[in-house]
């Protein structure tokens, strides 16, 4: 459990925290949150695309894996060298729509014994998300776009135990607030784990 006093107690591990699904899911709303609650770095992964892939998608064209691929690595790239700055975590947010795609992420920790990776994955139904895109003024992601991702999600399996689900069917302040409770609580139990 977190401290009292609702603050984190830092732990031996630094910890890059993924939030991710579909677009208008709340992605970037949670992210900024957790930011600014935690002190640590947000990394905006929609401002990482490339003027060709944010084209496509803005024509109604999905983006292939091979679009995606140099997007994914760099999003890695850029929350490893957030530790550089002294920070003991760093938010990013990206749709991770694939297994594989998450994994191109997991890499980050590959060989690095002090950094964890966590997925908070904001579950949401393809109603409710397309609901919200037709009230976003001024965004790329249209309609069409949100359904084609739904047909490429694979929600995330069993065995992929770094990944935290959260119901977002509820308002934006209770799936901040439960985010916030889950991410707080993992990092106090690797706190936990590291002083045993």
């Amino acid at each position: 459990m977190a401290p009292v006093d609702g603050t984190v107690t830092p732990s031996h591990h630094r910890h890059i925290w993924i939030i991710t699904g579909p677009a208008g899911c709340g992605k970037s709303t949670v992210g900024r949150y957790l930011a600014g609650q935690l002190g640590f770095p947000y990394i905006e992964g929609d401002e990482l695309h490339t003027a060709a892939n944010i084209q496509k998608m803005a024509s109604d064209i999905p983006l292939t894996d091979a679009d995606r691929w140099d997007w994914l690595i760099s999003l890695r790239q850029q929350a490893v060298a957030a530790f550089s700055t002294g920070a003991t975590g760093v938010i990013l947010t990206c749709s991770a729509l694939k297994r594989r795609y998450r994994d191109v992420i997991r890499v980050a920790a590959y060989n690095k014994s002090d950094v964890l990776v966590h997925f908070v994955y904001l579950r949401a139904t393809e109603d409710l998300v397309v609901s919200r895109v037709r009230a976003r003024q001024g965004h790329y992601m249209k309609e069409s776009m949100v359904r084609s991702q739904f047909q490429a999600l694979e929600e995330p399996t069993e065995d992929e135990t770094d990944v935290l689900p959260i119901d977002v069917n509820r308002t934006t302040a209770e799936v901040q607030t439960l985010a916030l409770e889950l991410v707080k609580e993992v990092m106090a139990q690797d706190t936990v784990e590291q002083s045993s």
